[in-house]
C-alpha cells in the first residue's frame, strides 16, 4: 500500500521539542536579524552567561550573532526575577509581539529553557539570515524534575569533547540529569588520586577476538579514563546548561576491574583479568573493613568533584556465588545476624548511603536495592521493568523510571539493514514517546514520589561515537517531550510536524541523529515475468516517498511512491521522504538485480526461538583501521538459530552466504545453561541447511573451516539438490 503521511494537527503548532505546557497564538511576527538587540534586566552574571549563549547559538544556525545592548524595538529581553509566580526554578514565560520579545523567569535554569525555546523558533525553518518568529505567549514548565540520560563509559570510552556535544543536545531539549557510569568490569573510567592502579590497571583490557590483536598478532590493550580535572571540566561544562551530571560507582557487583587493581578488595584474593566480556559477573566487593574503608576514600574523592545531590551506587546484578562459598563473609552475615545474602547487600548498601548522607548526599540505586530491604531514604532507579518502582512509590521512596527494555537505548530502533548495533527487539521513536510514565497502580499520592526517568545506553555494542550518537537521539527527543510536556498535550502526529525541524537542527550542530524513523525502506520480490517488485515505506509513515531509477539524488519535485514498482532487470532506485519539500533522511538505495531480488540480510531472518538476539559489528575492522565501517551482523547468544521464510527456489542450483566470526564474551551466569550447541559433523564445524523446519537431515551443508581463519567475513558456498517452489530454509550452525 502507499505510505500516507501523518494528518497535520490544526491547532498552532510550535515547532519546540518538548512541546510547552501552555501556548497562547496572537497576530504578527517578530523578525530576529542581525539588528536585533539582546538586553539583560539588571546587573545579572547568570542572565547574561545565557543571552551570550543564545547569541552564539544564533550565530551557528542563522550566520549572524545579535549583540548584548540597551532596550529598544525590536530586542530580546532577558528577565530574571526571583519573587516571579512561576510553579518552579525551571518554569518560565515567552511573550513574543511584533516589537520583541521577552523572556522571564525566577531563576536561571527557567531562563536558559526560555532561551532555548526562542532558538528552536528562531531556527525551524533551517534557513539562513533574518528569522521570522509567529507572535504568541509561552507559559512553560516541567512535567518531572528528573529527565535524563544515562551514558555508559566503562564498556567503551567516550572523550570530554564527545560528551560535551552529548551534554549540549541534552540542553537544547531541556533534560537535565546525565547519569555518567563510570565504572564496571569492563573498566574503571574515573581517577582517584589515592588508588592509582584503579586506573593503571582496571583502566585497560585486552578486548576478546580480533580487536584484541594488533597486526602483529600480539596483544592490544584497550586503555582510557577521565583525569580529576577532566571530570571537573566536564561538571561545570554541564552546570552551565543546568544539567546535573549524577555519577554512577557500582558495588557490590560489576567490581572485576577495581578487584583486578586490588585483589585484596575481593572475596578470593585472586586478581583476576580486567573483563573482556560482556554479561553478569561473578566477582564481588568483600565485607571487611578495609574494603569500605577503600569504599568511602573512593566515594570522598568523588564527592568532592560531583557536586549532584544524588550519589549512584549501582547495586545490581551481584551475584552472590563468591559470597555463599566465602567463609569470612558467611561468618560476617552470622556475626551481623542476618537471614540471607540479600540482607547482607542490603546492609552493604546500607553502611555506604549512610557515609553518604553524613556528606549531605542522597543515595540512589537500581531496583534490586529494593530486595533484603533498601536503606530508609534511598532513591530507587527502576530498571527491571515498572515492578522495581510500584513497591518502592508504595513504601514511601522516590523512584526514577529507567525500565528494560522501554528506555533502553541500546536496543535498535528499527529492522532496517543499516540500523546500529544493539540489541533485539525493536524499541522505537514512537515507543519511546506513548511510554506511559506513571504505573496504572500506584495511587495519586504515590505517584508523588515518581521524580521522572531517563533513557539507558548500554555501550558493549556502540563501539564509536556515532553509533551513540544514533543510539541516543531522537529517541530522547521522544523522551524529553515525555518527561516535560503535560500528559493531556502529548500528540504523536503533532511530535511528527515538529521533528523535520529538530533533525535539521541536529545536522546543522554537527550530531549524528538517526534518521530511522523516516529513512526509505526497500521490500523487494522477483516478478513471475522475470521483473521485480519493490515497495518502499518509512517506519512512521510520515512524508511523501519520492524516488528516481537514474541514478540521480531524488529531489522533492521527483516521482511520488503510490505503489509498488515493477520493472525490468537490473535497476537501481534512490528513495527518500520528504515534508514541507525537505528530505527527512539520507536517501537509500537499492540495486533490483536477480541476486538481490533473493538475497536476505541477516536483519531480515527471522530467529527459530527467541533468545538472546543481538545485532553486533563485525570484530575485524575494514581495511585494517582500527576506527574503520564494520558489517553489521546478527547474532544469538543462546542459540544461533535462523528462518529464511519463504523462499523460492524454482530454478536456484547453489547457495552462498556470507558470515563472520565474532567472540562468544558473554559471562551469562545462571543463564549459560540455555546456550545451545550442536556436534560438528564435518572438521571444524558447518552451517546446516535443513527445509521446512529445523530437524531432519541437511539439504546443504557449507563447512565453515575455511572461515576460521579470516578475521573478516567469509563467503561460503554450496551446492543445493533440485528444489522447486516456496520454501522456509534453517540455518543452523553445527
Amino acid at each position: 500500500p502507499a505510505t500516507k503521511p501523518a494528518t497535520p494537527t490544526p491547532a498552532l503548532t510550535t515547532p519546540v521539542i518538548p512541546l510547552p505546557a501552555k501556548v497562547e497564538a496572537r497576530s504578527g511576527q517578530f523578525v530576529l536579524g542581525a539588528d536585533t538587540v539582546l538586553v539583560v534586566t539588571g546587573a545579572n552574571p547568570d542572565a547574561e552567561r545565557i543571552a551570550r549563549d543564545f547569541a552564539g547559538r544564533v550565530q551557528l544556525a542563522r550566520g549572524f550573532q545579535p549583540e548584548l545592548g540597551k532596550a529598544g524595538k525590536g530586542a530580546v529581553t532577558f528577565s530574571l526575577d526571583p519573587k516571579a509566580a512561576l510553579a518552579s526554578d525551571e518554569a518560565y514565560t515567552l511573550d513574543i509581539t511584533d516589537q520583541g520579545a521577552t523572556i522571564a523567569a525566577r531563576a536561571p535554569a527557567g531562563l536558559f529553557y526560555g532561551a532555548v525555546t526562542l532558538w528552536q523558533l528562531a531556527t525551524a525553518d533551517g534557513g539562513k539570515g533574518e528569522a521570522r518568529i509567529a507572535a504568541q505567549r509561552i507559559e512553560d514548565a516541567p512535567r518531572f524534575v528528573w529527565r535524563g540520560l544515562m551514558l555508559d563509559v566503562a564498556r567503551h570510552f567516550r572523550s570530554v569533547d564527545e560528551v560535551k556535544a552529548l551534554l549540549d543536545q541534552m540542553a537544547l531539549h531541556k533534560l537535565n540529569t546525565f547519569h555518567w557510569h563510570l565504572t564496571d568490569d569492563q573498566g574503571w573510567r574515573i581517577q582517584i588520586r589515592q588508588y592509582p592502579k584503579l586506573t593503571q590497571v582496571g583502566g585497560c583490557r585486552i578486548p576478546a577476538g580480533a580487536a584484541g590483536r594488533d597486526a602483529n598478532g600480539k596483544p592490544q590493550p584497550y586503555c582510557a579514563f577521565y583525569t580529576q580535572d577532566e571530570i571537573r571540566d566536564v561538571v561545570q561544562y554541564a552546570a552551565q546548561r543546568y544539567i546535573t551530571v549524577e555519577p554512577e560507582r557500582d558495588r557490590p557487583g560489576h567490581a572485576q576491574a577495581a578487584i583486578a587493581a586490588y585483589p585484596q578488595l575481593g572475596v578470593t584474593g585472586k586478581a583476576p583479568p580486567v573483563s573482556p566480556d560482556w554479561g553478569v559477573h561473578t566477582w564481588l566487593f568483600n565485607v571487611d573493613d578495609g574494603t569500605f574503608t577503600f569504599l568511602e576514600n573512593v566515594l570522598g574523592e568523588m564527592m568532592e568533584l560531583f557536586p549532584s545531590r544524588y550519589i549512584h551506587l549501582g547495586g545490581d546484578e551481584a551475584a552472590k556465588d563468591q559470597w555463599q562459598k566465602s567463609a569470612a563473609v558467611q561468618a560476617k552475615l552470622r556475626e551481623l545476624n542476618l537471614k540471607d545474602d540479600m540482607q547482607l547487600q542490603s546492609w552493604f548498601m546500607g553502611r555506604l548511603g549512610r557515609f553518604i548522607e553524613s556528606k549531605g548526599r542522597r543515595l540512589i540505586g537500581w531496583d534490586e536495592i529494593l530486595e533484603g530491604g533498601p536503606p530508609a531514604d534511598a532513591t530507587v532507579m527502576s530498571w527491571r521493568g515498572t515492578q522495581g518502582a510500584i513497591e518502592a512509590a508504595r513504601a514511601g521512596h522516590d523512584v526514577v523510571l529507567s525500565p528494560a527494555p522501554e528506555l533502553y537505548f541500546d536496543h535498535i530502533q528499527s529492522d532496517a539493514a543499516d540500523e546500529t548495533p544493539g540489541r533485539l527487539d525493536v524499541i522505537s521513536l514512537k515507543d519511546i514517546y506513548a511510554y506511559q510514565l506513571i504505573p496504572a497502580q500506584l495511587s495519586a499520592e504515590q505517584t508523588k514520589h515518581v521524580l521522572g526517568a531517563q533513557g539507558n545506553l548500554w555501550t558493549e555494542h556502540m563501539r564509536t561515537n556515532d553509533r551513540v550518537q544514533r543510539a541516543l537521539f531522537p529517541r530522547a527527543a521522544a523522551l524529553a517531550e515525555n518527561t516535560w510536556t503535560p500528559a493531556p498535550r502529548h500528540d504523536w502526529n503533532d511530535f511528527l510536524q515538529r521533528m523535520p525541524a529538530d533533525m535539521a537542527r541536529y545536522r546543522t550542530t554537527g550530531f549524528h541523529a538517526a534518521d530511522s524513523a523516516f529513512a526509505v525502506r526497500f521490500a523487494a520480490q522477483p516478478a513471475a515475468d522475470g521483473r521485480g517488485t519493490v515497495t518502499l515505506s518509512n517506519q512512521t509513515g510520515f512524508g511523501h516517498i519520492r524516488y528516481t531509477t537514474d541514478g540521480c539524488e531524488p529531489p522533492p519535485e521527483s516521482d511520488a511512491y503510490t505503489q509498488p514498482q515493477a520493472g525490468p532487470l537490473p535497476a537501481t532506485i534512490k528513495a527518500n521522504a520528504f515534508a514541507d519539500g525537505k528530505a527527512l533522511a539520507t536517501t537509500r538505495s537499492f540495486a533490483v538485480d536477480a541476486k538481490n531480488l533473493r538475497a536476505r540480510g541477516s536483519h531480515a531472518l527471522r530467529s527459530c526461538k527467541k533468545g538472546l538476539a543481538l545485532r553486533m559489528e563485525d570484530d575485524a575492522p575494514a581495511n585494517g583501521k582500527p576506527d574503520g565501517d564494520r558489517a553489521i551482523l546478527l547474532a544469538d547468544v543462546f542459540d544461533p538459530c535462523w528462518v529464511y521464510d519463504g523462499a523460492e527456489l524454482d530454478g536456484i542450483g547453489t547457495m552462498e552466504v556470507r558470515v563472520g566470526q565474532l567472540p562468544h564474551n558473554f559471562q551469562l551466569w545462571k543463564d549459560a545453561r540455555l546456550v545451545v550447541t550442536r556436534p560438528a559433523t564435518v572438521p571444524g564445524g558447518a552451517l546446516e541447511v535443513r527445509l521446512d523446519g529445523c530437524e531432519g537431515k541437511p539439504v546443504a551443508t557449507l563447512p565453515l573451516a575455511p572461515a576460521r581463519h579470516s578475521d573478516g567475513l567469509s563467503t561460503l558456498q554450496a551446492t543445493l539438490p533440485a528444489l522447486s517452489g516456496r520454501h522456509d530454509l534453517c540455518f543452523t550452525f553445527a
